[in-house]
């Protein structure tokens, strides 16, 4: 049996025609009009008026940072569970980072202990510049109780909705309502380009001006005039075509996303030891991934134990995130919490969730981690 991936790219749709049209009409080059029609496409489909196509997820994060005028002495409160993109930028705009823990009832930033961090940063005279919302695994988090916080303060709230595309919340899109919100079309996304992201907000001058600064920050001249410096950002023509051919497919990829999940639920029900990530009452996921909590004394096995028995079959599986707080590079940060976010990353196991995942790929995986019950691999 050929290695089963845990999130590869499923080609669906129009993918062929549409990438073949670009290449033939010799618009190779960053820009064009695949560009703009993803970029209009995607603002509908998420429910935002504007939307800008760029490189990556994290180079959308840091434009908006940018632009929200996160800078060299403020700070940026942020989840620590998530990926090192998420939070990156911070640093690199010379920013620092305050991790908050996750909460139980979706994984995401504890709307909580934002409350408690601000107020505590209000008493000392300087609130964060910024909180960054993460909508984990493809869950929504609960935006609005981070809005409701950070509103009376004038305190910006990005959406990193990057594993979230196609989720909801309270009937709207993940990421609907922040200031802007990030998505990635990294390869192992429900929908991808290979590589690339999207920023997008209901904000028009903020997508105008994230996309001049993509572009180099060239200003309007026959010559090439910069009076600020830019980036590379911008995504080609060619990858919009991509992209454009998986967002149609969009509502299929979530459906199939969702019956791996649910297969896997059946399949498992009832193990002792075992439980899968909640689905938060306030929205709908996209089980972008199937990730499972394995409790050891209950099982009779830990997460690595079951990770490697997967391993030794051919069949990748990922502890969830390694927290923020937790990771050398961030050693010298503020966190506020941070057990539960630990407790996720030692018992928490991302199972194999592709959208094109065979029924009979499904029940293989759950008869291994079924089999590594006290010791039975």
């Amino acid at each position: 049996m050929s290695r089963l991936y845990l999130s590869p790219p499923w080609v669906g749709g129009d993918e062929q025609r549409l990438v073949a049209e670009a290449v033939a009409s010799n618009w190779l080059a960053p820009l064009g009009p695949h560009v703009d029609a993803f970029e209009r496409e995607f603002a509908e489909r998420v429910g935002m008026g504007h939307a800008a196509a760029l490189a990556s997820g994290t180079a959308a994060l840091h434009l908006a940072l940018r632009i929200l005028g996160v800078g060299p002495g403020d700070e940026v409160l942020a989840p620590t569970l998530t990926f090192v993109g998420g939070v990156s930028p911070i640093a690199q705009l010379g920013a620092a980072p305050v991790f908050i823990d996750s909460e139980a009832a979706s994984w995401n930033i504890a709307p909580g202990l934002v409350a408690e961090e601000i107020a505590a940063t209000v008493r000392r005279g300087k609130p964060p510049a910024a909180v960054i919302v993460t909508d984990l695994y493809g869950q929504a988090a609960d935006l609005d109780a981070v809005l409701a916080v950070c509103g009376p303060h004038g305190i910006p709230v990005v959406s990193d909705t990057a594993e979230a595309l196609g989720a909801s919340r309270r009937g709207r899109h993940a990421g609907k309502g922040s200031r802007a919100a990030v998505f990635s079309f990294n390869g192992n996304k429900i929908v991808t380009t290979s590589g690339g992201g999207m920023l997008a907000s209901d904000d028009g001058e903020l997508i105008a001006r994230a996309r001049h600064l993509a572009q180099q920050a060239r200003e309007p001249a026959p010559h090439y005039e910069h009076r600020e410096l830019g980036y590379n950002y911008r995504m080609s023509n060619v990858l919009a075509a991509l992209g454009r051919a998986q967002l149609a497919t969009l509502e299929e990829r979530v459906r199939r996303r969702r019956a791996i999940f649910a297969r896997y639920r059946e399949l498992l029900a009832g193990l002792p030891g075992l439980e899968f990530m909640p689905e938060a009452p306030w929205g709908v996921s996209t089980r972008w991934l199937t990730v499972v909590l394995i409790h050891p004394a209950a099982f009779g096995a830990d997460r690595e134990a079951v990770r490697l028995a997967l391993e030794a079959r051919d069949i990748e599986s990922r502890p969830v995130w390694k927290p923020m707080h937790l990771q050398p590079v961030f050693r010298n940060a503020r966190v506020r919490g941070g057990a539960v976010a630990e407790d996720l990353f030692a018992r928490g196991l991302c199972l194999p969730s592709g959208t094109g995942m065979t029924g009979d790929e499904v029940a293989r995986v759950a008869e291994i981690v079924a089999g590594a019950a006290w010791g039975g691999v």
